[in-house]
C-alpha cells in the first residue's frame, strides 16, 4: 500500500496554470511515416487558434527508441511541430507502452512536459486521475512482465548504448509483430482495466473520476462505483474505420469531438 500511496505524491500532481481556456486529452496516435493522414490531423490539433492546454496520454508514436530518433525522419518533424505548440500553450506528455523511452532530451528540445504515470489533474474546479492505463490491465501476466522490464532504468540504458539504426531495425521488427498480432485477434479478447485496481487508485487519488487510453475501447461508463472516459486511438488513414477524437475539459465540463473538427 505505501508504494501506491507514495505514487499519489506532489510529482504526481497536477494544477492546471491560469491562462488556457480548456484541456484537450488525446492517447495512442501511433504516429508513423506510413500514416500521413494521421499525422495531418496532429498537426491541425497543434495549430488551433483557441489555444487549449493538451494532455497526451501516451503512445503518441508508434515506436519511440531514444531521443537521438530527433535528428531525422518523422520524428524530426513531429517534435517541431510540438516545439511550436509547447511555445504558445501547455503541452504534457505521459509514457505509453510503445514511446516509454522518451527521455529528458525531448522535454528539454520540445518544451514538452513529462508527466508521471499515474498523474492526479485538477483543473476547472473537478479533480480527474488521468493514467495511459497499461499498468492497470493486471490480468494480462505476461504484458506486466515485459512492461517491468522495458521500464527498468538499466534495460533501458543498455538499449540506448546501441547505435540508432540498430535501435530502428529492432523496432521495425517488433511493429511488424505487433500489427500480425493486431489484425489476427479480436480486441474484446484482449485485458482491459481492472475495476478492483481502478477503485485502490481512484480512491488514493481523492476522485471518481479517471480518464485513459490503451485499451482501444473508446466510450465513457461505470467501473466499478467510478466513472471511466476512455480515449480512442487515432487512425485516419484506415479507410475502412477512419477515427480520431479529442476529450475537451473547460469550465463547461467535459465532452468528447471528433476531430478533425468538420468531421
Amino acid at each position: 500500500m505505501n508504494a501506491a500511496v507514495d505514487r499519489f505524491g506532489p510529482a504526481s500532481r497536477l494544477l492546471l496554470p491560469p491562462g488556457p481556456p480548456a484541456i484537450d486529452f488525446i492517447s495512442d496516435l501511433h504516429l508513423h511515416a506510413s500514416r500521413p493522414a494521421t499525422l495531418r490531423a496532429f498537426r491541425q490539433l497543434l495549430q488551433q487558434g483557441d489555444s487549449p492546454a493538451l494532455v497526451i496520454l501516451g503512445d503518441l508514436f508508434e515506436v519511440w527508441v531514444g531521443d537521438d530518433a530527433m535528428s531525422e525522419g518523422i520524428e524530426r518533424e513531429v517534435c517541431g511541430w510540438l516545439t511550436e505548440a509547447a511555445a504558445r500553450h501547455p503541452v504534457w506528455l505521459m509514457h505509453g507502452n510503445r514511446d516509454f523511452l522518451i527521455g529528458p532530451a525531448f522535454a528539454q528540445a520540445t518544451g514538452v512536459m513529462l508527466l508521471p504515470d499515474p498523474t492526479v489533474l485538477q483543473a476547472f474546479g473537478r479533480t480527474l486521475l488521468l493514467t495511459h492505463g497499461d499498468e492497470l490491465c493486471v490480468a494480462d501476466a505476461d504484458y506486466q512482465r515485459f512492461r517491468r522490464q522495458v521500464r527498468d532504468p538499466v534495460w533501458q540504458q543498455a538499449v540506448l548504448a546501441r547505435p540508432l539504426a540498430e535501435r530502428r531495425a529492432l523496432a521495425q521488427s517488433v511493429r511488424h509483430e505487433s500489427e500480425a498480432r493486431k489484425h489476427g485477434g479480436d480486441i474484446n479478447g484482449w485485458a482491459d482495466v481492472d475495476a478492483d485496481a481502478a477503485a485502490q487508485w481512484l480512491a488514493l487519488a481523492g476522485t471518481d473520476v479517471m480518464i485513459h487510453g490503451h485499451t482501444h475501447r473508446p466510450g465513457s461508463g461505470a467501473i466499478g462505483a467510478h466513472i471511466r472516459h476512455v480515449l480512442t486511438d487515432w487512425d485516419l488513414d484506415d479507410a475502412s474505420a477512419p477515427r480520431a477524437e479529442v476529450m475537451r475539459l473547460s469550465a463547461d465540463g467535459l465532452v468528447r469531438m471528433p476531430w478533425p473538427a468538420a468531421a
